[in-house]
């Protein structure tokens, strides 16, 4: 009699398998071709509805200080309510939570599962409306893409993996141009310049399988520069990331483990402008000459049978360095603002097969602190402090869980989840002002970390022909960071800060909590073997109670959240080789404001794209972005002035894999 066989998991990549408790939650997998060509990763991720940056702008246009992602439209903000990770290690600015998705080559990334509600669990601090899990390439192989467009738009990135028998290499780099486009177009003046930008970055990976633990290290790199559409307003990025990873995969006789440390460096530079009535002139109004922030973090997870336990550690440290108060040709003050903070969280997950019931549930305690905050202000002549405030440490213990089912009825499935989770604020809404044209917002020391609590229900079947699924959600989000309009200028409002005609006095603030309830559906399949499809749609039902904190926004809808969101597209591959792609995206209308009264119309996107092998390793492709040259607006002033995204615009391109 032979011996039963037993099965071997071959670790290739620096992360656990996912754990079978996963598929009880909502997890729409992007298409990994939708990835590969995408222009940028966010927008890749754009074709799962109601996941958004901030702002409509995708990262080839946004500030960096709005590249945040959040799902669900339930509130999104310019840090992002949703948890990015690559390989399990976050890829959040230190000082700002948002992310710069231009580090993020497309080419890099295998796969991308969107998980929405997903709350505590593995993932801790900063899940708050779901995680987006990236996995980077590990098969061997290269990819190389050169492209070349309208407004100069050039973009050369690759990527390459070396498989060995017990060692492994990747190395990727990216870099881009665009001349930009002007977002102003009714009342168009001197004033308004376009949003240039030119960005580069680069990783390299190199694993080794010592026994049954695969180690594996990463260092990767970004730089851009940008305009952010108005002449002296300007701003730059730069960063470092290096992490280091030991994973062992679960066996029939041995638990699987992991254990990462990684670290995170990062800087960035803004110059803001105030704007004349007729738009003929800008003037300084503050410069942001640095903002030096260090992150690091630490996790580690132990997996047996059915459960799995862990913990994990994130520390920021940073500061903003501004000079601001402009008058006659000089800047009159400098500002120094920062602190530090800390999370650190443990969990217990388990999940367990009942015949065609799946159940799977778990704890999480996680802790979080914010010290040394600091803001310092001087007169520059004569270094006199004009205000001098040290702000008082604080922290707070943050219990969280999460449970669901999935029952499989042959061909069906019905799944049920219920979550909770947190996201502390950032160092950047603790301690940075910012202003945007004649608008200016002040930070706030005293806010409190943002709390999540949702259930999600859904019915589908991903096993058939056409794999589809429709879905229901209801949550409550506590203290939400919200800008919050106080004062409308000109006037000068706390903390002596001047606002200009035309411009409004906004503070971050825990404006009450959100209440959203929400549909989402996706379907996908093939016509026939050379047409496939799909499309997803989101609705979202969200109205803001103030309370006590801000009475004036109750009964509103949050800022930056459509009610409505769907996308849709098709493949056809008419002959070998040869394959024309259709995307469309839409969003019903949005406020670009808390009080509702800058309305942003909706907008429809169709994008099409044509690629055409020439040999088995080489192919050539043109795609029309925007192709019916739709007016997306993407930003409205307190003055009445509308900002447009990105018009019509052709590329082609040369694809070369091997």
């Amino acid at each position: 009699m032979e011996a039963p066989t037993e099965e071997i998991i071959v670790v290739t990549a620096p992360r656990l398998p996912e754990a079978a408790g996963e598929q009880v939650y909502s997890v729409l997998a992007i298409d990994p071709h939708a990835v590969e060509d995408a222009v940028r990763l966010d927008r890749a991720l754009a074709v799962a509805p109601a996941a958004n940056l901030f702002r409509r702008n995708d990262s080839g246009a946004a500030n960096p200080t709005v590249q945040g992602l959040s799902l669900r439209a339930i509130g999104p903000s310019g840090a992002g309510r949703t948890l990015i990770t690559l390989d399990g290690v976050p890829q959040h600015d230190p000082f700002g939570g948002w992310v710069i998705w231009g580090g993020l080559a497309p080419e890099l990334i295998e796969r991308a599962n969107v998980i929405r509600g997903a709350g505590a669990g593995p993932y801790g601090a900063g899940a708050l409306t779901g995680v987006v899990a990236l996995d980077e390439r590990s098969a061997q192989g290269f990819s190389l893409r050169a492209e070349h467009g309208a407004r100069d738009y050039t973009r050369i990135g690759g990527v390459g993996v070396a498989n060995g028998d017990a060692f492994s290499a990747l190395l990727a780099a990216s870099v881009e141009h665009d001349d930009g486009w002007i977002p102003t177009r009714e009342g168009q003046g001197a004033a308004d310049a376009p949003l240039a930008r030119d960005a580069m970055s680069g990783a390299v990976r190199l694993q080794r399988m010592q026994g049954d633990v695969l180690i594996s290290a990463r260092l990767s790199a970004y730089s851009e520069e940008r305009s952010s559409g108005l002449v002296g307003a300007n701003s730059t990025a730069d960063g470092l990331a290096a992490s280091l990873t030991l994973v062992s995969a679960p066996r029939a006789d041995a638990p699987g483990w992991r254990v990462q440390a990684w670290a995170r460096e990062s800087d960035m530079s803004n110059s803001f402008v105030s704007v004349a009535p007729d738009r003929g002139t800008t003037t300084p109004a503050s410069v942001q000459d640095e903002t030096p922030a260090f992150g690091w973090g630490a996790n580690a997870a132990l997996r047996w049978g059915n459960a799995e336990i862990g913990l994990d550690v994130r520390a920021a440290d940073g500061e903003t360095r501004e000079r601001f108060s402009y008058s006659g040709g000089t800047f009159l003050r400098s500002r120094v603002a920062g602190g530090e903070t800390l999370s650190a969280g443990a969990y217990a997950e388990s999940w367990r097969a009942l015949g065609d019931t799946l159940v799977s549930g778990g704890v999480r305690l996680d802790w979080w602190q914010a010290s040394e905050g600091q803001r310092l202000e001087r007169l520059i002549a004569t270094g006199a402090p004009t205000l001098d405030v040290d702000t008082e440490d604080r922290e707070i213990w943050a219990p969280n869980a999460r449970l669901g089912l999935r029952h499989d009825f042959g061909a069906h499935y019905a799944r049920a989840a219920a979550y909770a989770g947190f996201r502390p604020p950032t160092l950047n809404e603790l301690h940075r002002p910012f202003r945007v044209g004649n608008d200016v917002t002040e930070a706030n020391t005293a806010l409190e970390p943002e709390r999540l609590y949702g259930l999600d229900a859904a019915f589908g079947d991903d096993d058939g022909d056409v794999a589809w699924s429709v879905g229901v959600f209801a949550v409550r989000l506590v203290d939400p960071i919200t800008n919050v309009t106080l004062g409308i200028g000109p006037g000068t409002f706390p903390p002596g800060v001047f606002v200009p005609a035309g411009g409004v006095y906004r503070q971050r603030q825990n404006a009450g909590h959100i209440d959203a309830f929400g549909v989402e559906a996706d379907a996908r399949g093939a016509l026939i073997d050379a047409l496939s499809w799909r499309a997803a749609l989101s609705y979202t039902d969200a109205e803001v109670d103030g309370d006590h904190d801000a009475p004036q926004l109750t009964g509103l809808r949050p800022a930056q959240a459509p009610e409505w969101s769907a996308t849709a597209g098709l493949a056809w591959r008419p002959w070998a080789g040869g394959e024309l792609s259709v995307d469309a995206r839409y969003e019903s209308a949005r406020f670009d404001d808390d009080l509702n009264t800058r309305r942003l119309g909706e907008a429809l996107t169709l994008d099409l794209r044509f690629e055409q092998d020439v040999t088995t390793r080489t192919g050539v492709f043109v795609a029309l972005d925007n192709a019916l040259d739709a007016e997306i607006e993407t930003g409205a002033t307190a003055d009445g002035v509308t900002l447009y995204g990105a018009p019509q615009a052709m590329r082609f391109g040369l694809k070369i894999t091997g």
